[in-house]
């Protein structure tokens, strides 16, 4: 069933989209939501018990701070891409939908790695130190899940060298491939002393491909572009994500060394 502009207007009791902010359509056995195209000015959304399978219109509401999709039909969680340009989003309930299974912490991290400036995610409380272990334990979503189907149907598309569209976590010894000059870069805007030459020589990867050398400096320059713009908060998740990750690396060194 399609949410139509009528019903919209009768539930909201509102006499222009513009004018809606808040819109209850729960159990309303709704497919398509594409309505909310033109619901820029919405705050709370609540659509659960449903059968939404995609969230795309929902991009464009970004005065959005409230959004409610429990129990609908969203299979994959790289509908989120479409979350992530919500600046003012708040509060998401999207348990008890296909993609939550089957390992909840892992839904959860990849949620608030892609949605860090949550505050409540399922009706819990997100703390500081949950969205840190995310930057780690969840995954990137980079892609749109059309782009991602192309990808996979072996047609040309935007995402190259990220072909599923979702980056893993990085492996323990990714940091050290960065060249010296990058690593030293970031470590200096997060407040560390630069790693020494024979240090860095140590770990240094020569003959790593140069397309995973491409993807990571586009990460780091993505990272150090972003830094610009957090706040006294957001740096302090970053700086102690970016310690957990060298204690992780320091760790193997050593147990290498032994």
């Amino acid at each position: 069933m399609k949410l139509t502009r009528k019903q919209v207007l009768s539930r909201a009791k509102a006499s222009e989209l513009e004018s809606v902010m808040k819109l209850n359509c729960w159990g309303s056995r709704l497919t398509d939501i594409s309505i909310c195209h033109e619901l820029p000015n919405i705050e709370v959304m609540t659509l659960s018990a449903n059968s939404i399978s995609t969230l795309e219109a929902i991009s464009h509401c970004q005065n959005l701070t409230e959004l409610y999709l429990r129990k609908n039909s969203i299979s994959n969680l790289t509908e989120l891409y479409y979350l992530k340009t919500l600046p003012r989003l708040k509060i998401l309930w999207l348990s008890e939908n296909p993609c939550c299974n089957p390992d909840p912490h892992k839904y959860r991290m990849t949620v608030l790695r892609n949605l860090p400036n949550l505050q409540k995610l399922d009706n819990q409380a997100v703390t500081a130190e949950e969205v840190s272990h995310a930057m780690t334990e969840g995954e990137e979503i980079t892609s749109t899940p059309t782009e991602i189907s192309s990808a996979e149907n072996g047609s040309p598309g935007p995402t190259t060298e990220h072909t599923c569209g979702v980056v893993s976590t990085e492996s323990e010894s990714d940091l050290l491939n960065f060249s010296m000059e990058e690593t030293n870069k970031i470590r200096e805007q997060l407040g560390m002393k630069p790693l020494p030459r024979d240090k860095f020589s140590q770990f240094s990867s020569p003959m790593e491909p140069y397309g995973n050398r491409k993807r990571k400096n586009n990460v780091l320059n993505a990272v150090l572009l972003l830094l610009k713009d957090l706040d006294s908060e957001g740096l302090e998740i970053v700086q102690r994500t970016a310690e957990n990750r060298i204690h992780q690396l320091q760790r193997k060194e050593l147990q290498q060394e032994r």
